[in-house]
C-alpha cells in the first residue's frame, strides 16, 4: 500500500464558547476585544459563534494579548511545536523579520523533528548563556565554582529549580484548604479573647489582641494555625524573653515564642513556618535528599529554605493567589491586604508561580540591601542577575533603598534589546528597640514589557517611546555598553584604552 507523504490535515479549532468566556473574564465588549486583537468586530463575532475556526495568526495574537489565558485552547502536537518555535524566534538573538504564524505552523506540521530539535537547541543555548554569565561573573570577582559558600550554592539551586518546588507547593496548598475549613477560619471578625481548648491555650501572649483574628478575604486567619498547632501537635504560643531570637521553638516544652516587636505579617509568617516545618516535614526531607549539594551545611540551608517556601505557599495558596493576582493586575498592596502578608512576601510569592499548566506571569524578583548587595533573586524572565557583586547602578531599585515606603517604577532595556517594566519599593523592618538599628532594604519586581497590560505598575509609562527606557545591564563587569556614565568597572571581556590627553566620566575607553 502506498504511503501518503503529505502531513495530516491540521485539526480545525472552533473555540467560540471559550473565546466568549475569555472576553467575559477580561470584562471587554466585542468592540474592545476586537480592537485588542486587531480584528474586525464581525470577524470576532464569527469566531465566537463557531462560524470560523481559529487560525495560527489569531492564536499568536491571543498569545501576545492574553499571556495567561491563551493556552486554554486545546493544542495538538503541531500547535505546541508552533508555540515553541514562536517563543524561540522572539529571542533578540534572531534579528530581522520573523516568520509569520502560518509559516511556523507549516514548519511544525511538515518538519516536526526539525522543529523539536530547533526548540531544544535554543533552550540549550539559553542555558549555556546563563552558565557563561555565572563563569564570567565568578572569574571577574575571584569566586570560583568550587569556592561557593553553602548559601550561594543553595541560592543557585533554587534558581535552577525555577523557584517552584511542586511537591511542597501542592502539599502546602492542601494544608491551606484544611485550615480554611476549620471553624475558626469561618468566624466573623470580632474582639480577640484568650480561648482555651481543654487545657491548651489557643491564643497566647505572643500575639497581641489586635492581631489574632482579622478579616482576610482569602488568607488564613491566625487562630486557625494556632489551633492546628495546639490541637494536633500540642504546641503553645508563649511570650518571648527579652533576648529571644525572632522565633524559638522548644521541642521539649512544646512551646513556640515569636518576637512581639515584629510586624503582624512577619509574626503570621513565622507561625506558618512552624506549622509547615512540622506538617510538611516528609516532602521537605525528600526534596532535600534529592538535591545535589556539596555539603551538609548546604543541605541544612536548603531544608530551611524549603520550610520558608512552604510557609509562603501556605499563606498564599497557589491557585487562589494566582487568580486573585490576575484579577488585581498584580497590585501588591491589594494582595498583601487580602492575604495578610507583607509587601516582600507577596512579591516573592509572585516569582514562584511556575506550576506547569498553570503558570503565573513570568516575573523577576530581587531584594537589595543598602550596600547594593543582592540578597534574594530569581528571574522567570530573560533578565538574569549577577551571581556575585552588585547590580547595575542605573536600576531603580538602588534609588528605592533610600526612599522607603514609596513605590518607584521604571522602563528599562538590557543590552540584548529586551525591555522590562519594574517596580521597586524601599522597606524598613523595625527592630523594636532603639539599641538595634532597623533593617533597611528594597525589593524589586518586574516583567517583560510585552506583559505590561497585566502589570498595574506599567500604567502611565510610555512603552512605545524609543528613548523612554533606561539602558541597564546585569553588572558592570558583564555589561557591553561603552557609553555608560555610571560604569564602575570595565567589562571583563573587553579591552580598554587610556588616553592621557582625554578624560571623560571614566578614565578609559572601552574598545
Amino acid at each position: 500500500m502506498a504511503i501518503d507523504p503529505r502531513p495530516p490535515a491540521r485539526r480545525r479549532h472552533f473555540v467560540g464558547e471559550r473565546l466568549r468566556a475569555l472576553r467575559s473574564r477580561a470584562a471587554l465588549g466585542q468592540a474592545a476585544m476586537a480592537a485588542r486583537l486587531g480584528l474586525s468586530v464581525s470577524y470576532l463575532s464569527q469566531l465566537e459563534n463557531d462560524d470560523r475556526p481559529l487560525t495560527p495568526s489569531v492564536t499568536a495574537r491571543l498569545a501576545a494579548t492574553f499571556p495567561f489565558d491563551w493556552r486554554i485552547f486545546d493544542e495538538d502536537d503541531a500547535d505546541r511545536r508552533a508555540s515553541g518555535l514562536r517563543d524561540a524566534m522572539a529571542d533578540p538573538l534572531f534579528a530581522g523579520p520573523h516568520p509569520t504564524p502560518e509559516t511556523l505552523h507549516r514548519a511544525a506540521e511538515q518538519q516536526p523533528q526539525l522543529a523539536d530539535r530547533f526548540i531544544a537547541l535554543h533552550a540549550a543555548w539559553r542555558r549555556a548563556e546563563e552558565r557563561l554569565q555565572i563563569v564570567d561573573d565568578a572569574i571577574s570577582t575571584g569566586v570560583q565554582g568550587g569556592d561557593r559558600l553553602p548559601w550561594e550554592e543553595v541560592r543557585d539551586w533554587f534558581h535552577e529549580a525555577g523557584n517552584y518546588i511542586d511537591p511542597i507547593d501542592r502539599a502546602a496548598e492542601a494544608l491551606a484548604g484544611e485550615l480554611a475549613n476549620l471553624p475558626s477560619s469561618r468566624r466573623k471578625p470580632g474582639p480577640i479573647n484568650t480561648e482555651f481548648s481543654g487545657d491548651v491555650e489557643v491564643m497566647g501572649p505572643g500575639f497581641p489582641r489586635d492581631d489574632g483574628r482579622r478579616a482576610l478575604e482569602n488568607g488564613i486567619v491566625d487562630d486557625a494555625m494556632i489551633q492546628r498547632l495546639a490541637g494536633r501537635h500540642g504546641i503553645r504560643i508563649v511570650a518571648p524573653s527579652e533576648d529571644a531570637p525572632l522565633r524559638r521553638f522548644d521541642r521539649a516544652a512544646g512551646t513556640l515564642a515569636i518576637d512581639r516587636a515584629l510586624p503582624p505579617e512577619s509574626r503570621r509568617f513565622l507561625l506558618a513556618l512552624q506549622l509547615a516545618a512540622i506538617e510538611l516535614a516528609e516532602p521537605i526531607a525528600a526534596v532535600t535528599a534529592n538535591a545535589r549539594l556539596a555539603s551538609e551545611e548546604s543541605r541544612a540551608i536548603v531544608a530551611a529554605g524549603l520550610a520558608n517556601y512552604a510557609a509562603g505557599a501556605l499563606l498564599m495558596p497557589y491557585a487562589t493567589f494566582r487568580e486573585t493576582a490576575r484579577g488585581l493586575r498584580h497590585d501588591i498592596d491589594r494582595l498583601r491586604q487580602i492575604f495578610g502578608v507583607s509587601f516582600e512576601q507577596a512579591c516573592h510569592r509572585l516569582s514562584t508561580l511556575q506550576r506547569p499548566g498553570l503558570r503565573g506571569l513570568p516575573f523577576f524578583f530581587c531584594r537589595v540591601d543598602m550596600a547594593g548587595n543582592i540578597t534574594k533573586r530569581h528571574s522567570a524572565t530573560r533578565l538574569q542577575f549577577a551571581r556575585f557583586g552588585g547590580a547595575c547602578p542605573l536600576w531603580i531599585v538602588h534609588e528605592a533603598v533610600a526612599i522607603p515606603d514609596r513605590i518607584l517604577v521604571q522602563l528599562a532595556e538590557t543590552p540584548d534589546g529586551v525591555r522590562y517594566v519594574s517596580m521597586a519599593k524601599g522597606l524598613v523592618k523595625p527592630s523594636g528597640s532603639y539599641a538595634r538599628a532597623p533593617r533597611r532594604y528594597a525589593v524589586a519586581l518586574g516583567c517583560e514589557a510585552e506583559h505590561a497590560a497585566e502589570f498595574i505598575y506599567a500604567d502611565g509609562l510610555d512603552l512605545g517611546s524609543k528613548t523612554a527606557a533606561t539602558p541597564i545591564g546585569i553588572s558592570c563587569r558583564q555589561c557591553p555598553r561603552d557609553d555608560c556614565d555610571q560604569r564602575a568597572f570595565p567589562p571583563a571581556d573587553r579591552d580598554i584604552v587610556v588616553d592621557p590627553d582625554v578624560r571623560d566620566v571614566v578614565p578609559y575607553r572601552v574598545v
